[in-house]
């Protein structure tokens, strides 16, 4: 974008009260982390911008005469013919426009920001438009090559100031200090959301805000039943959760949190029975009573295939104006399952890297926004190749940077899986079948990694066809 021609909606002040602020006083250091010379829209500005940059990193600050030192020797034809004026002249003119003062420098670098976005999506639109208007393009083609053009827009307007990040050590101690007190009145040392699940509880202290945590398994061995039992059981003790399934159908998750929920009223009717139909009258009789006040649970879900991590974000920012109207707030997301999101097309394809991307920006969200993000994640079929098939973090070695971004790792096994897989006779036949009812409903907690807790493995109750997920005294 130059201003060769003039563009509809370009307002140029805005970019000029940034240069003026920045030129006469103003804390570069401010706007430094978000604001690059690509989201100057006028060409003489990002020209200025540049030498404004250089300016400081040379010099610790930006003055007229040092930025004009630093302009390239054609700078100031250029400048003449596009403004009348020498470029010290043109930067001088700029104080009149240094109504944003240094206290609110960020807001007006946002708002440099955001007009190229605007202005940015305006093009593509108009891209796009004129593509469309070819019979020979390729219609998938152009949605994706849209869509990682849309990502990469989206992602700079997110790396704008939006949360306080600084703060003394001993105000980081006191809202420490806060959460423990808290944790101790309620009486069952939780500092996050609750699992549900006592021992979980008492070994992480929650599902943790702020933090990303990742949960294991192959599949079939009970990642999205763990998951869907666990966000129930916080929704009940009052967090709001966000559930995205680029897996699985709403109305299947709402078949297994019915069966999950009537559980407890000694109802047990087996999910593949609600979704098949199956199902019979008393039975579902009894789970309408059981569950009639699912829809009172803050619980939102979102069913939607091949979704980028722009889009989860998109997502979890609406699943939070959802909330706030009900003054409710969004506690834990949960993100059923990494696999299947949707990768953008700066790694072209290397998927070590794009995983490392996908991990990142999801600690990301869960640090920016304050909220427990739960990632699911399918392991591999190395697994498999073991006498001992516990999932371990070698498992994820090739899985970007995974072991590095997670605060807490969670793997999930139960025996049982394999033990009804296996083929024997005779004496070992019937061990198999003994060891098969003694572990039948035990599902493995396995804690890998927690950067504030014990490495331990949890033994739970787990009733999979009815999707219901308790501890592990529960026989």
């Amino acid at each position: 974008m130059t201003d060769q021609s003039p563009i509809t909606g370009y307002v140029p002040e805005l970019e000029q009260i940034v240069l003026g602020a920045l030129l006469f006083g103003g804390d570069y250091r401010k706007v430094m982390s978000f604001l690059r010379e690509d989201h100057f829209v006028h060409d003489l500005h990002r020209i200025l911008y540049r030498a404004i940059v250089t300016a400081n990193e040379r010099f610790g600050s930006a003055t007229v005469p040092s930025v004009a030192k630093l302009l390239p020797d054609d700078t100031a034809t250029v400048f003449s013919s596009k403004t009348g004026k020498s470029p010290a002249a043109y930067m001088a003119s700029l104080s009149d426009f240094n109504v944003a003062g240094n206290h609110s420098l960020d807001r007006a670098a946002l708002a440099v920001v955001e007009q190229w976005a605007r202005l940015k999506a305006g093009e593509l639109a108009a891209s796009m438009h004129a593509a469309a208007n070819d019979p020979n393009s390729d219609p998938r083609k152009l949605i994706q090559s849209l869509s990682a053009d849309l990502d990469l827009v989206s992602a700079e307007m997110r790396s704008g100031p939006r949360r306080k990040t600084r703060m003394s050590l001993a105000s980081a101690a006191g809202n420490a200090f806060a959460s423990a007190r808290e944790a101790a009145q309620r009486g069952r040392g939780l500092t996050g959301i609750t699992w549900g699940l006592s021992d979980v509880n008492r070994l992480t202290g929650g599902m943790q805000r702020r933090d990303l945590t990742l949960i294991g398994a192959r599949p079939s061995a009970g990642k999205t039943t763990v998951a869907l039992s666990t966000a129930i059981k916080a929704a009940k003790a009052g967090a709001g959760v966000g559930f995205i399934s680029l897996e699985m159908d709403a109305d299947k998750l709402a078949a297994r949190a019915a069966s999950d929920i009537a559980y407890d009223w000694h109802v047990k009717v087996p999910y593949a029975d609600i979704i098949r139909g199956q199902a019979s009258d008393d039975d579902l009789a009894a789970l309408e009573s059981a569950t009639k006040d699912l829809d009172r649970l803050p619980i939102l879900i979102e069913e939607q295939s091949g979704l980028s991590i722009t889009d989860i974000r998109v997502k979890a920012e609406m699943m939070m104006d959802e909330f706030a109207k009900s003054n409710q707030s969004l506690d834990v997301l949960m993100i059923d399952h990494l696999g299947l999101i949707r990768a953008s097309s700066r790694y072209s394809g290397n998927r070590v890297h794009e995983i490392s991307e996908m991990t990142a920006a999801l600690k990301s969200l869960a640090r920016e926004y304050g909220i427990a993000v739960v990632l699911l994640s399918q392991l591999n079929r190395a697994v498999e190749s073991r006498d001992n098939k516990r999932p371990q973090l070698s498992d994820l070695r090739d899985s970007g940077s995974i072991e590095q971004d997670a605060d807490t790792i969670i793997f999930l096994y139960r025996e049982s899986y394999y033990l009804e897989r296996e083929k024997a006779s005779g004496e070992r036949e019937q061990e198999r079948t003994q060891r098969l009812i003694d572990c039948q409903n035990t599902l493995e907690f396995i804690i890998s990694k927690q950067r504030n807790g014990p490495l331990e493995t949890v033994e739970l109750f787990a009733d999979m066809a009815c999707g219901a997920i308790r501890n592990g005294a529960r026989m």
